[in-house]
């Protein structure tokens, strides 16, 4: 899909706000600092619409980003930040738990992890919830570059045995310094999405962002 204009809708903070043109959505889950941000520019070849930031937790609604006409990245705000009240978090909760079950134009749910790491218990927790309520959910494993490549299938392993995934679980490695795996989740995201498999994946590379948030 060639990327040919993307924009900042809404910083959405419940259903009244949504957009309701009924374009599929594709919405972004993970911790804080994972690297969502970077992937979404990464995605759509621009260095800045997605705003990334030093300080994790910033992101405290769902905020929209518009594809082409096409569809929407949506951007869950970060979980796991342990600066973030108690309270601003069992809000955010129940705003993503009300989004993911009753939101009509989603499409996919990508939980993005970090492919150095074990998956956090909170990783942990919000792929079993999305299993239980058997939403379309993929994993994505960022910052493939940051470790050589003889050891990624060791790292798959162990973020495919912490959340238990099944063989027919969908899994994608990605990079946003270097585009790894682009492509393939931009074909991934075109079927769940039923856009058009006619146009062309591949776009010119852009200089990525030194941090991905």
């Amino acid at each position: 899909m060639k990327i040919k204009n993307a924009e900042f809708v809404i910083s959405a903070v419940g259903p009244d706000q949504y957009p309701d043109d009924a374009l599929p959505e594709i919405a972004l889950a993970g911790r804080s600092n994972v690297g969502k941000s970077s992937l979404i520019n990464r995605m759509i070849n621009r260095k800045n619409l997605a705003r990334t930031s030093s300080t994790p937790g910033k992101t405290q609604h769902l905020n929209y980003y518009r594809i082409n006409e096409q569809l929407y990245f949506v951007d869950f705000p970060g979980y796991g930040y342990a600066k973030v009240s108690k309270t601003l978090r069992q809000v955010w909760g129940k705003m993503i738990e009300q989004y993911i079950l009753e939101r009509e134009s989603l499409r996919l749910i990508m939980l993005i992890v970090d492919l150095r790491h074990p998956p956090s218990k909170d990783d942990i927790l919000m792929y079993d919830w999305l299993k239980h309520y058997d939403m379309p959910v993929m994993v994505v494993a960022t910052k493939a570059d940051k470790i050589p490549r003889s050891r990624h299938a060791k790292h798959v392993k162990i973020i495919k045995q912490e959340l238990g995934m099944t063989p027919e679980d969908k899994f994608i490695m990605f990079s946003s310094e270097a585009g790894i795996g682009r492509e393939e989740l931009w074909g991934y995201i075109s079927e769940v999405a039923e856009l058009d498999k006619e146009e062309d994946l591949v776009t010119p590379p852009v200089e990525s962002d030194s941090n991905e948030v």
